[in-house]
């Protein structure tokens, strides 16, 4: 399937892409979260805040977490219904797939959003996920320690949240958790902190087209090819900054 030009800048996997990398692990799911890059420097990606409040951490985060993010808290949530809102984004038409109130269904250029406001089994929502993994499920619920919330709409590729003095910040969903191993994943070799920021640039420097190229289609070129480069890793973690890389083919 070719993936229409707006849909290639939303596509977000609920996989911890970057740690990934940095654990040196390219499976297919990192290469498909990097099919939307070309050559070039790619700044102020998987962008992460965190805070430590008393007995729970808060965190800010880029849209690329969402769907990690979301995952997480619904294996949290328990069986029964939970009360939740906001937007499930994709190429196809998933109305016939949800046995669930739909409040609104959009479909621009072939992205198709369904609007929900509902109380659900968190199961439902995660085999969702499990079948449509390129859709994104941009979702707002709460559990009894946590509360995710997360903009009702479909991110941007190249459009990093709202900068202040001090640059750009992740604001596209907010965490409130207890939950130590959730913290632990977003925030991998940090450790322990009273406040962290993390910031990505993503540098591909080639694209390593298959072999038998000529043989193939335009769109089995694009799925089948690798991006070549490095990762440049920018943490602050209490004030004091910290730099590591990590090269990648994928």
């Amino acid at each position: 399937m070719i993936l229409p030009k707006t849909y290639k800048e939303i596509c977000y996997f609920d996989v911890m892409v970057m740690k990934k990398i940095f654990d040196g692990v390219f499976d297919d799911e990192v290469h498909s979260a990097f099919l939307k890059f070309g050559r070039g420097d790619y700044g102020d990606k998987y962008l992460l805040n965190g805070k430590r409040q008393a007995s729970k951490w808060a965190i800010k985060a880029g849209a690329e977490y969402v769907n990690f993010l979301v995952r997480k808290c619904l294996e949290k949530s328990g069986d029964g219904p939970v009360a939740m809102n906001g937007i499930i984004v994709s190429t196809m038409d998933l109305r016939e797939e949800i046995n669930f109130e739909i409040v609104k269904a959009g479909n621009f250029q072939g992205i198709r959003k369904l609007q929900i406001n509902t109380e659900i089994e968190p199961a439902k929502i995660l085999e969702m996920m499990d079948k449509y993994p390129r859709a994104f499920f941009a979702l707002t619920f709460k559990g009894d320690d946590f509360i995710l919330k997360v903009k009702a709409k479909a991110p941007k590729s190249g459009k990093p949240g709202k900068k202040s003095g001090d640059g750009p910040v992740a604001d596209f969903c907010s965490l409130k958790t207890k939950d130590k191993s959730i913290v632990d994943e977003l925030f991998f070799r940090v450790g322990d902190f009273k406040e962290v920021s993390v910031n990505h640039t993503i540098n591909v420097e080639s694209i390593v087209y298959p072999q038998n190229m000529n043989g193939l289609k335009p769109e089995e070129v694009r799925a089948q090819s690798k991006r070549k480069g490095k990762i440049i890793r920018k943490v602050i973690v209490d004030g004091v900054e910290k730099l590591s890389e990590a090269s990648f083919v994928s």
